[in-house]
């Protein structure tokens, strides 16, 4: 008898079917991939599973038992977590009060404190990840952010633990300590059902993987009896191709973007770069040598900014994202939810945020226009929605992405900053956004391309600049560009003697 069972799962939201008729098994202990595009239903599985949503038929056994976990809490009782693709806590608390949140140690009525952090300490201890267990979560980078939510999870004394896109947020070195990690509670016994994009970790850690498409089962089976190809054959259905990007047959046109002596305390300094338009341009570094820092000095996002940032020739005032967006630069920020998107709007209204001025008539919106702008982004960009009223908040990770991403290309910008754009999203998804990338700089937009993948922004680039401790340790013309060399450039290391 499998110890996980899933029969028959279904899952309807309004205007989407998530999950139909779904079956698979999982055993005890081992590592148990979840593949899929983005809207197939993998998250919905795992949320389900872990008592954030309740299926509308269909059932699910844990060691014979039938289950059906009502909250999360409850799923934590039943030896049950989750690590959430999208990071989830209340930043105005402080890293221990996010750890024993809906669990405080109490003593005579009031919360201990003392035993709170202790507490906290423990569960971060048991991951390695030393951390202050008073900063506040808003002071925290997201790969912080995603080691205190597995922190928490394997806190709670689970048996079973569901990662949704664990290492999406994490340097190679972290990522290479979760997998450590993964290695050492796999021994004891964890089951972990592991939901990723990334090829190399499924048959790195994963004993068996399961593919849905479109809400249905695929396949079921052992990771040494499948391959990268069939996988993606699985996954989308169509064969998906890397090609080399058209925008490098093309001779970058004149200068648009140029950064002097770019400075930030305690960030970054001594930044300073070109860019043409056409012309692509690569940001690589490790968690934390400030490339999404540099990014939002250049959009204005920091008033603490010195140096001289020019556009086109006219200097651009620092500190100022109104100056930044008449100037024709877009970002879009590595965090979509917090940063890019507003979850409380539909997909229509996300699309026309930057927009809207243009789209004013007296004061109000002109409706057919800003509906006609949205359709168009909608189904260039091949975003999978039940309509364009649907709430962004419903919609798969790499489709919310389509829209952050929607959104800066109906403002048709010049310049466009952008921030891990396939962060969470799915081979199939990703080969389309890179393709869109490659289009841009082929009609001349000048782009700034930042990535924690190697291979992505290598791929993307016809110029890298390779950044450490905040500061720019490399510039790299793409006939230089090795992973081997790059990745000494990024970690300080010396190159071998020849």
């Amino acid at each position: 008898m499998a110890f996980l069972a899933f029969t028959d799962l279904t899952k309807r939201f309004p205007g989407v079917l998530a999950l139909d008729g779904v079956s698979f098994a999982v055993e005890r202990g081992s590592c148990h991939a979840l593949m899929g595009e983005n809207g197939a239903g993998k998250s919905t599985l795992g949320k389900i599973l872990a008592g954030v949503y309740t299926a509308d038929t269909g059932a699910i056994q844990l060691d014979g038992q039938r289950i059906q976990p009502a909250n999360p809490l409850a799923a934590r009782h039943l030896g049950i977590a989750m690590v959430h693709q999208e990071l989830a806590f209340c930043p105005n608390l402080t890293v221990a009060e996010n750890l024993c949140l809906g669990d405080f140690p109490r003593r005579f009525g009031f919360v201990n404190r003392a035993r709170m952090r202790e507490r906290a300490r423990a569960m971060l201890a048991e991951i390695e990840a030393a951390l202050d267990v008073d900063t506040p979560m808003s002071q925290l980078s997201t790969a912080q952010e995603q080691m205190v939510q597995i922190a928490a999870a394997l806190g709670s004394g689970a048996r079973i633990i569901v990662m949704d896109e664990p290492t999406s947020s994490l340097s190679v070195a972290e990522s290479e300590h979760l997998f450590t990690l993964l290695a050492q509670l796999r021994q004891r016994g964890l089951t972990v059902i592991y939901v990723s994009h990334r090829m190399e970790e499924i048959f790195r850690l994963c004993d068996a993987v399961t593919v849905l498409r479109d809400g249905r089962h695929v396949a079921t089976q052992p990771i040494s009896a499948t391959n990268h190809d069939a996988l993606i054959h699985q996954m989308v259905g169509r064969e998906v191709v890397a090609l080399t990007p058209r925008h490098l047959e093309r001779e970058p046109g004149e200068e648009v973007l140029r950064v002097e002596h770019l400075a930030s305390p305690g960030k970054f300094e001594g930044i300073s770069f070109a860019l043409r338009r056409g012309e692509v341009l690569g940001f690589a570094g490790l968690v934390g040598a400030g490339r999404s820092e540099i990014a939002q000095a250049i959009f204005g996002l920091d008033p603490r900014a010195t140096g001289r940032v020019f556009v086109r020739g006219k200097e651009l005032p620092l500190g100022d994202v109104n100056a930044a967006l008449a100037a024709g630069l877009g970002l879009l920020p590595e965090d979509r939810k917090r940063l890019g998107l507003v979850l409380s709007m539909n997909c229509r209204e996300n699309t026309s945020l930057a927009t809207l001025p243009m789209l004013t008539r007296l004061g109000f919106v002109r409706r057919r226009a800003e509906q006609a702008l949205a359709r168009k982004y909608a189904d260039r960009l091949r975003v999978k929605t039940p309509s364009l009223e649907t709430g962004i908040a419903g919609l798969s990770g790499g489709n919310q992405q389509k829209v952050a991403l929607a959104k800066w290309l109906a403002r048709q910008c010049g310049i466009l900053i952008v921030d891990e754009p396939t962060r969470g999203v799915d081979v199939g998804a990703k080969a389309e956004i890179h393709t869109l990338l490659d289009e841009l700089a082929c009609q001349g937009l000048a782009l700034l391309v930042i990535s924690s993948e190697l291979p992505e922004v290598m791929n993307l680039s016809r110029r890298l600049l390779v950044l450490r401790a905040g500061r720019i340790s490399g510039d790299l013309p793409r006939h230089e560009f090795t992973q081997p060399g790059i990745l000494r450039l990024m970690a300080g290391v010396a190159a071998p003697p020849a």
